[in-house]
């Protein structure tokens, strides 16, 4: 194994805990090298608002996300479509768990709301959007991978179509779907 040797992606200070990161292949490295930047970027978007309540930075949430992928045993990432899915859920993951973390220390926390991307709509509760997408992930796997995509990446509408190799149309048309599926199952 080859150890990855860049700074930016050696250590991670979430939960007081660092890593060491390894990758079997040089492709790997090379993959996540290329888009740290925007794993950052991703990261800091998933963080605005009220999510930072969760006490987490987006350069932690970068970094955390990239040990996880390197973490599993010997993953091997075939495409930049497949790495960006692992990364938006891996993302959600890291969230999930920091609010739970941050709710089981504080009790009665109160609720940690993100944002509809790209548009000017109301707040959601993080964790109810997780329970939806949950379900929504065993009716329609497709559309709760855009789903995550869209709020735990902060991918665009052109971008999800450049990832999925289809047209931004069809990501438009399958978001509505999916949009319209998530605000009934939050209004039960």
């Amino acid at each position: 194994m080859t150890p990855v040797t860049s700074p930016a992606i050696v250590t991670a200070p979430l939960s007081r805990q660092n890593h060491r990161v390894t990758v079997e292949s040089p492709g790997q490295k090379d993959l996540l090298v290329a888009h740290y930047d925007e794993f950052r970027r991703v990261a800091r978007g998933v963080l605005n608002g009220d999510a930072a309540k969760l006490q987490i930075q987006p350069t932690d949430l970068a970094h955390a996300a990239a040990i996880k992928i390197f973490d599993l045993n010997r993953i091997d990432i075939r495409s930049r479509t497949h790495f960006l899915s692992l990364s938006a859920r891996i993302m959600r993951q890291i969230l999930m768990d920091e609010l739970r973390r941050l709710r089981a220390a504080k009790r009665q926390a109160p609720p940690v709301l993100t944002q509809w991307p790209g548009e000017g709509e109301g707040a959601l509760d993080l964790e109810d959007l997780d329970a939806a997408l949950t379900k929504l992930e065993e009716i329609d796997p497709e559309r709760a991978r855009l789903v995550e995509q869209r709020f735990f990446a902060g991918l665009t509408v052109e971008e999800i179509a450049d990832v999925e190799g289809s047209s931004p149309s069809t990501v438009k048309r399958q978001w509505r779907a999916a949009r319209a599926w998530l605000i009934s199952e939050l209004e039960r």
